[in-house]
């Protein structure tokens, strides 16, 4: 067992390869959550149509439920590196296209053309972006990795926003930060150039087996591997179910009293809660106890959510959602550890492919579930009942699969990893 005084908190950031990769994803997502608020802006000021900005969700999401369990494919397939460098070219001319239609008010289904070709990109860049690490570090590194990179996303989704309204405020215009979301791509591909990931014995199988076939393994891997299986339902129906951040505007304005500077505190809560949390993870052992850690920390997601749904304090209300950011961001790290010690490599970009489209799946029915039943019950009602129906998820998890609940480390003992690459080899030669 690794004591605490033998810790390394950054023993993945000591090897250069990672660190480039880190740096280069940092930025590249600081870049798209500026983009986000700036296309949300523009839209709305030319359109004054909520329903046109709600196509921007329904345009990103629509390629990942096309093509992500072909992007798993391709992520086994091809040299991951390659891909990411071609899907972050093709969002620096998707963003330079947005930057020209801009700054000449082209039509708008052009602009959401664009959206759908970045939407595609990012579909192909994740299973490729989130395995690219297993080439990169040891595996006993891999929970570190997984803490750092979501302490860089949650800080880039903090100041990223806040970047580009500063932007639009001194430049009265949106146009300039689609070409920064442009150079940020560009930035990341030119600090991906010299990353050299380990050659790993390249997926012959895969190469010649059908599309369908090399899909449907992924999902039989899945179904075979329980603690992976449990890990992802879990996420799926907490986000489904704990839609608190999407109702934040109602809360804000009905319900709390505090107006759009409550609002922007109440909604920057959650990435602060999980920034803080992310930090603290890295500093401490890696986890003993994963299986019951992951179960306690998405049952008290749910109580933080029911909490919120029915306090009235603000400070309160802000505390809950801290929670919850952090809650939350220890329910990531063990899952993309999961993801990249208990998948052989061969069948990575599949399983991760499989596991963002629950991710993005669940994030855009989940705002919608929430909506709708606010719209029957009330805010109140429809946040409180999914923080219980969270906790009821996480009991029927524990029941359905002991194994996770009995999850130790998140790594396997090598005997066992041998076995389980054994295994995907079988089940990828067998017709």
């Amino acid at each position: 067992m690794t004591s605490a005084s033998q810790h390394d908190p950054y023993q993945s950031l000591r090897v250069r390869d990672f660190r480039l990769l880190l740096l280069g994803n940092s930025i590249a997502t600081f870049g798209e959550q500026m983009l986000t608020l700036a296309l949300g802006w523009e839209l709305y000021l030319r359109t004054n149509s909520a329903f046109l900005l709600g196509m921007v969700g329904l345009a990103e999401i629509f390629p990942a439920m096309l093509l992500s369990f072909y992007a798993g494919h391709v992520a086994d397939r091809f040299n991951r590196k390659r891909i990411i460098i071609v899907t972050q070219l093709v969002v620096a001319l998707a963003s330079l296209a947005l930057t020209a239609l801009s700054y000449w008010q082209g039509p708008l289904i052009l602009i959401y053309g664009c959206l759908l070709v970045m939407g595609a990109a990012m579909t192909f860049n994740t299973p490729a972006s989130t395995t690219l690490p297993a080439s990169i570090l040891p595996e006993e590194a891999f929970e570190n990795a997984a803490t750092w990179s979501s302490s860089s996303w949650q800080l880039a989704t903090v100041i990223g926003p806040a970047g580009a309204g500063v932007i639009i405020a001194i430049m009265n215009s949106a146009t300039v930060v689609y070409t920064l979301n442009a150079l940020a791509a560009l930035v990341f591909v030119l600090l991906l150039i010299p990353v050299k990931p380990a050659k790993t014995a390249i997926r012959q199988a895969t190469v010649e087996r059908s599309t369908w076939r090399s899909v449907g393994e992924g999902m039989s891997f899945l179904r075979r591997t329980p603690v992976m299986l449990g890990a992802i339902t879990l996420d799926l129906f907490a986000v489904l179910f704990g839609g608190a951040t999407t109702l934040l505007p109602i809360f804000a304005t009905d319900i709390l009293h505090v107006g759009s500077i409550g609002l922007g505190w109440l909604r920057a809560a959650p990435s602060i809660g999980a920034l803080v949390v992310a930090l603290t993870l890295a500093h401490r052992p890696p986890f003993q106890r994963a299986g019951r850690t992951l179960l306690l920390v998405v049952a008290g997601f749910g109580v933080a959510t029911i909490v919120f749904g029915v306090s009235r304090s603000f400070w309160l209300s802000l505390a809950m959602l801290l929670a919850l950011g952090g809650l939350d961001n220890v329910s990531v790290v063990i899952r993309s550890t999961l993801a990249l010690t208990r998948t052989p490599d061969e069948m990575r970009g599949r399983v991760a492919a499989i596991n963002g489209l629950f991710v993005n799946a669940s994030n855009q029915l989940g705002g919608f579930e929430s909506g709708l039943t606010a719209q029957w019950f009330g805010a109140t009602a429809s946040v409180a009942g999914g923080g219980v129906g969270t906790i009821l998820v996480v009991l029927v998890v524990a029941l359905v699969w002991p194994e996770l609940r009995r999850m130790g480390t998140l790594r396997l003992a090598p005997e066992s990893t041998e076995l389980a690459e054994m295994e995907a080899v079988r089940a990828s030669q067998s017709r």
